[in-house]
């Protein structure tokens, strides 16, 4: 498939990693893009400056070692606050600013931000306006369909995005009363990519390479967005790309290269995250790998159990290996 581009980014495929907090630190978006992500985005940083000084906030502000273009997303209700910090965060290195109109979590949407600016469509539109404005760097957004069922206004936020200089569009296939319940719809997506000017990326229970080759051919979106389908599982991309690209998905990963994806992505986790927070962040990610193959079991509770790095990363790199020495 052709190379699209988001403002004057050519993007070499169509699979894009979903922003998720406490998910897409730079250690697992460096993974996905080698195996073939087009973006990456941070998890979400607050646009409220006064909360920049937490190491939270430092280490998603960080990114060196990082392949362009680097994606932060923001997070705010109040247009000059959200400018300021666009502004602030391509000085710091984003390439690409992308504004968080999509999070269903209730601390979120309860400070009016995320999906809860999807009900104020003026408010949506002076933000826009704003941050384009003040950005050096190419804006994007990610929406739901709506904040219910009730009221799906996700053409009309595409249509208030694109007057706005927006360069691209992520949509989730859900609205925020649906949370991740029941089955993300295509039908919206489809209908704004109808009539849009600007990329639009599918988004919602896209977790293979058929699941995204469908999606595309029914919304005709410009690309798709992955994200609880690479936990656990970062070379997606790299299947994903393959049916896209070549029609045909790549033979599967050798147990042995599973293995030292899984090493370096906790080596990754400990340099990044220090000793104690990197043991308990490589934690979940094990808990999602050890998900991904049943056989795992029997040293699973040892593993998620240490509690420094060197006893994890020794048990890993023994269970796993025991694992991999097993003919498949």
């Amino acid at each position: 498939m052709s190379a699209w581009q988001i403002g004057r980014w050519t993007l070499p495929g169509r699979a894009l990693l979903a922003p998720m907090a406490g998910v897409t630190d730079r250690p697992f978006r460096i993974l996905c893009r080698r195996f073939g992500a087009a973006l990456a985005a941070s998890e979400m940083i607050t646009a409220d400056q006064r909360l920049w000084h937490t190491t939270k906030s430092r280490q998603r502000m960080n990114h060196e070692g990082e392949p362009e273009p680097r994606v932060v997303q923001l997070a705010g209700n109040d247009p000059a606050q959200l400018a300021q910090a666009a502004r602030l965060n391509a000085d710091l290195g984003a390439q690409i600013i992308d504004i968080n109109m999509g999070c269903p979590a209730k601390k979120v949407y309860g400070k009016l931000c995320g999906s809860a600016l999807l009900g104020d469509e003026s408010l949506v539109a002076r933000l826009l306006n704003a941050v384009v404005e003040a950005s050096p760097v190419p804006v994007t957004i990610k929406i739901r369909t709506g904040v219910s069922r009730a009221r799906i206004n996700a053409a009309r936020i595409a249509h208030i995005a694109t007057e706005a200089g927006v360069s691209a569009i992520a949509i989730h296939g859900r609205t925020r009363e649906d949370f991740f319940e029941g089955q993300a719809e295509y039908d919206t997506i489809a209908a704004v990519r109808a009539t849009t000017k600007i990329p639009v990326i599918a988004n919602g229970d896209i977790d293979s390479a058929t699941k995204a080759r469908s999606t595309l051919d029914f919304t005709n979106a410009s690309g798709v967005m992955l994200g609880r389908a690479a936990q656990g599982r970062p070379w997606i991309f790299r299947d994903v790309n393959g049916l896209l690209e070549n029609g045909e998905i790549p033979a599967e990963l050798l147990r042995t290269q599973i293995r030292d994806i899984i090493l370096t992505h906790l080596d990754l986790l400990y340099v990044f995250h220090g000793e104690t927070s990197g043991v308990r962040i490589a934690r979940k990610h094990l808990r999602w790998y050890c998900q991904q193959h049943t056989v795992t079991e029997g040293f699973r509770s040892a593993l998620l159990a240490a509690e420094t790095s060197s006893l994890q990363f020794a048990l890993a790199q023994e269970c796993f290996g025991r694992w991999a020495s097993v003919r498949q």
